[in-house]
């Protein structure tokens, strides 16, 4: 991406996680039948696990319909996950509803794919900036206007954009309301979903510039999640790839576009554009479609589409286990174990 600031900032240095996922399922009830019972499960996520450290940014890789979006919907408590544990600063967040969920609300925030959906298109933007404050009860309606017009100068907005409508803002300008309101209430972590991909790229790298330069200044952790590689390659600290509800590989994001490990990383990272007219592309087109997470294959799900595939990749899953050589590289897949 050009025009990105590459240089990121100085990570702090701590043993506890911020966010720590451990064999996180989410499992939607597919009803069949004319009395609509229960008979299978789709499962978008089954079984995920990673740490994000204090003002970290952990990218999440993957084709659609892999899981991405649902992981980060159940990490701010958007859903209520099936199975396995959410632990945000030492505390489990998993089970916990209500009251006990509301603070949480404000340390942990979520930047939406498509910003004229995510935004009330019939209240103004200081309206839709001001509700934070109200829904948490915190100051006067004097300071919450204040606040709204620092808000919107952090982002590089006019503090008159208090007045007037979504509709009344390009694409770019409305994410930037979308990033203002989820910074309102000094979030500690953000879940990015695709924040850029509904952008022009001219857009995209103003709008990655400015996530860096707010995670700079105010320390924040990011899950970004994304299907542009070359997007999350610039931004990201770590990549976890996700295929199928599973994350497949996981490492930093040199080793991952270097040393990539699982047949499906390679396939992803050989779709990205080369630019150079003399230099011919080495692509691996995947053959197939992506399974239903309905009902997965047995065994590793990739099996169906993977040119490496073994014997045993039909009827044995894979563990994600690190590399010998490199033990935060982590893989999922048989060729390695």
């Amino acid at each position: 991406m050009n025009g990105v600031n590459l240089s990121m900032s100085d990570k702090a240095e701590t043993n506890s996680p911020i966010l720590q996922v451990r064999d996180l399922k989410m499992h939607f009830p597919v009803k069949e039948g004319i009395f609509l019972r229960t008979g299978k499960y789709n499962k978008a996520v089954d079984g995920v696990s990673f740490d994000i450290q204090p003002g970290e940014t952990m990218g999440l890789v993957g084709e659609s319909g892999c899981g991405k979006s649902t992981l980060g919907r159940c990490i701010t408590r958007l859903y209520k996950p099936t199975a396995g544990s959410i632990v945000f600063e030492d505390k489990d967040i998993t089970n916990i509803s209500g009251r006990e969920l509301k603070p949480y609300r404000q340390d942990i925030q979520m930047i939406f794919q498509d910003p004229m959906e995510s935004l009330n298109s019939r209240h103004t933007v200081g309206d839709i900036l001001m509700e934070p404050f109200i829904v948490q009860n915190i100051g006067d309606k004097q300071y919450r206007q204040k606040r709204v017009k620092e808000l919107l100068e952090i982002v590089g907005l006019p503090s008159r954009s208090i007045t007037r409508y979504p509709f009344e803002f390009s694409g770019g300008q409305r994410q930037r309301i979308g990033i203002a309101r989820s910074i309102a209430l000094n979030p500690k972590l953000i879940v990015c979903d695709e924040p850029v991909s509904a952008l022009d790229v001219s857009i995209q790298s103003q709008i990655l510039n400015l996530l860096i330069e707010l995670q700079r200044e105010f320390n924040l952790s990011y899950l970004f999640i994304a299907h542009d590689l070359a997007v999350v390659k610039h931004i990201s600290d770590r990549i976890a790839i996700m295929y199928l509800g599973k994350v497949v590989e996981s490492s930093d994001g040199e080793s991952v576009y270097r040393e990539a490990k699982h047949p499906y990383t390679q396939s992803l990272i050989s779709a990205i554009p080369v630019p150079d007219p003399h230099r011919k592309a080495d692509r691996q087109i995947l053959v197939g479609d992506v399974p239903s997470p309905i009902n997965p294959p047995d065994g590793c799900t990739f099996h169906t589409r993977c040119p490496k595939a073994m014997d045993s990749c039909s009827n044995k899953s894979p563990q994600l286990v690190s590399l010998p050589e490199k033990t935060q590289h982590k893989v999922s897949c048989h060729l390695y174990e």
